[in-house]
């Protein structure tokens, strides 16, 4: 099984288990949200609709939290799991927010835009490192002078006794909240595709291709919220693929 259908195998109950798996929920997501908001703010103010690049985007969770905190946004899903974007699509329709879905692998061209928040949660650690760093410099590229990438990550420990002590930490937490055994189990088969790296590594690979205020907003154990913005002033970064157009923004398979 692929980590793709490993995911579309659960699009339907994912969501349910998420504030039990990841224990430190709302200050995660909420976190995440924080960092974004600022650009996409600047943009409503400005009288122009925030575009938001949501990079494995699964049941779209992150989207929808976002365009609650701030109506107004467009979104345009990535995710590899066509049944998990989906549940996506059904859920932004429902609450009348603008979005397109795109079928594709992390590893696929993005969908053209020029985007104020290019965004992830819990999905570029199922990259190898230099997956990550390629993935990194192309979201840099992406984003709109001012823009905000975003990674709300399960990262690895720095040192081996600080990964096994993640974990003990986690298991611990997540029995507490009622994971039962299936559930424990389930997660674990899924995070056999898992390739977290540090939050220090990782903050210094953005850092590299040209983000700047890059750091670490959040962190408990192995959840973590990093990233940095794309400077006003030139600087190097690859330029940003051209916009899309209003009648883009349905939602479709790519």
């Amino acid at each position: 099984m692929t980590v793709t259908e490993a995911f579309d195998a659960v699009a339907g109950s994912y969501d349910e288990a998420r504030r039990r798996l990841v224990p430190c929920f709302d200050a995660f997501y909420g976190t995440a949200v924080e960092v974004a908001a600022p650009p996409l703010r600047a943009a409503l103010a400005a009288g122009r609709t925030p575009e938001v690049l949501d990079l494995g985007a699964g049941t779209g969770l992150l989207s929808l939290l976002i365009a609650a905190a701030l109506p107004g946004v467009r979104v345009t899903l990535v995710d590899g799991a066509s049944r998990m974007l989906a549940v996506a699509a059904e859920r932004l329709t429902a609450r009348g927010v603008p979005h397109r879905t795109v079928v594709a692998d992390l590893a696929d061209p993005f969908p053209a835009g020029r985007y104020d928040a290019v965004v992830s949660a819990l999905a570029i650690h199922h990259l190898d490192d230099d997956g990550k760093r390629t993935l990194y410099r192309r979201a840099a590229g992406a984003l709109a002078p001012g823009g905000v990438f975003v990674n709300a990550e399960q990262v690895a420990g720095p040192t081996p006794a600080l990964e096994r002590r993640y974990d003990e930490v986690w298991l611990a937490q997540i029995t507490a909240l009622g994971s039962d055994a299936a559930e424990i189990a389930a997660s674990r088969e899924r995070m056999r595709y898992d390739r977290p790296a540090s939050v220090p590594e990782q903050c210094r690979w953005l850092a590299e291709v040209g983000l700047v205020d890059v750091d670490c907003f959040f962190k408990a154990w192995r959840f973590a919220i990093f990233g940095g913005a794309r400077p006003l002033a030139p600087s190097g970064l690859a330029p940003s693929p051209t916009g899309a157009s209003r009648d883009d923004y349905r939602s479709y398979r790519g």
